[in-house]
């Protein structure tokens, strides 16, 4: 109890942030339809969202350095709010983009400060229990906030104003914290190539992941209105595929310790193809059997990356860690960043369908690479730990080293 009132404050954060970057998304692709934007500007969207995260993953901690964590916190969360509540002021796809881009650099600025304070504060008798609140509070909000679109009307100034209020919120547990705020934590270096040295097989994962999870997530609610979803049934929808995917952790994490982790990403994406055509073969049954096939989704492409992710620490020295980390993060951003403008363009012009054909590709794509990487080298075997890792900021990886580098469960060799 006394470690969760300590780290109170910036767990709640975490909850304020989630809710509000976690409701616009789906928010954004309602109001877009409800303004006449085409399917391919309402994916540009959720394009620049990420394009927004890769700019503030790499901004944060040089603004850290120069204003300290406080207020390059409440410089980041200010972005946000101003994107959120500038929406309904200007209509125009062009505009939006612009203001998705401040709400993707909130998130991953204050994310960033969050995951720095946790790093300062942890010793290594809490880090196991802290991140597992962490990981709680963050899925769990996540979850709540694929909810609110139910009560969130689309293309209204008081929807926007409300999640902008939401992300306001995110700064007064910081501000009234009497917690010493941390040093400045040094950039890691991006280096992209080293996540492709260590593991290919794991780069294309985490590749595959960001085009999986941003397809769903921003373009997502178009595919639920071309189905025929009510915007409280689209919000299920979304939701479903997170508590899929939170189901999925520990049994995909059991098999990832115990069994060649290159079988467990192949076997995974076999399931996310098949996910894919139950999705659309029973797109048109009845909404239990939608919001199923949501969570079955969610449940076989949710643990890609964090498998992907243990997959390539397998291969890498504890040094090493946190810029493994920071990569892997850059190449799940790249696929984010492409994948929602692909998906929306394609649905505009072959179906709601074509959102999980393109999906079910991908993962076809990683099975045959897998297949071959599987040829090119044998597996380690002492492998390190299976950790959920989170898709927040470059610096999550500082949080993960020590965990990694404790032994998997299960047996060591192949």
């Amino acid at each position: 109890m006394r470690l969760m009132i300590s780290f109170a404050a910036l767990l709640l954060s975490v909850v304020f942030l989630q809710l509000s970057s976690g409701g616009v998304g789906p928010l954004d692709a309602l109001s877009g339809l409800a303004l006449d934007f085409t399917p391919a500007q309402v994916g540009f969207l959720g394009s620049a969202h990420f394009l927004g995260f890769f700019v503030g993953c790499w901004w944060a901690p040089r603004l850290m350095g120069s204003v300290g964590p406080s207020r390059a916190f409440a410089a980041f969360a200010a972005a946000g709010a101003i994107g959120l509540m500038s929406h309904m002021m200007i209509v125009d796809p062009m505009a939006w983009a612009v203001m998705r881009v401040a709400s993707g650099m909130c998130v991953a600025g204050c994310y960033t400060v969050i995951e720095s304070w946790l790093n300062a504060k942890v010793t290594n008798e809490s880090r196991g229990r802290t991140m597992g609140m962490y990981r709680v509070v963050d899925m769990g909000a996540s979850l709540v906030a694929q909810l609110l679109i139910a009560f969130l009307e689309p293309a209204s100034f008081i929807s926007y104003n409300l999640l902008a209020i939401i992300c306001c919120a995110s700064l007064m547990p910081l501000a009234l914290t009497t917690s010493k705020p941390p040093e400045t934590p040094q950039a890691p270096r991006l280096r992209p190539m080293i996540a492709v040295r260590r593991s290919p097989l794991a780069a294309a994962g985490v590749i595959v992941a960001g085009l999986t999870s941003a397809a769903f997530r921003m373009v997502g609610p178009v595919y639920g209105q071309e189905v025929g979803l009510r915007a409280d049934q689209i919000g299920l929808f979304l939701a479903a595929f997170v508590a899929g995917g939170a189901l999925a952790q520990y049994p995909v994490g059991w098999l990832a310790d115990k069994f060649d982790r290159r079988w467990v990403l192949i076997w995974l994406s076999v399931a996310a193809t098949l996910s894919c055509v139950t999705t659309v073969t029973l797109g048109t049954g009845s909404t239990g059997v939608i919001m199923a096939s949501a969570a079955f989704f969610g449940f076989t492409t949710f643990p890609i990356f964090s498998v992907a992710a243990a997959h390539a620490h397998d291969f890498a020295e504890s040094h090493e860690r946190v810029e493994l980390s920071a990569a892997l993060m850059f190449l799940f951003a790249l696929g984010a960043i492409a994948s929602p403008v692909v998906t929306s363009a394609l649905i505009e012009r072959f179906g709601a369908s074509a959102l999980f054909a393109f999906i079910a590709f991908g993962h076809v794509v990683l099975i045959v690479f897998g297949l071959g990487r599987m040829r090119a080298r044998p597996t380690v075997q002492a492998r390190t730990r299976y950790v959920y890792a989170p898709r927040t900021s470059f610096t999550i990886g500082r949080l993960l080293g020590r965990e990694r580098d404790r032994p998997g469960r299960g047996r060591r060799e192949d």
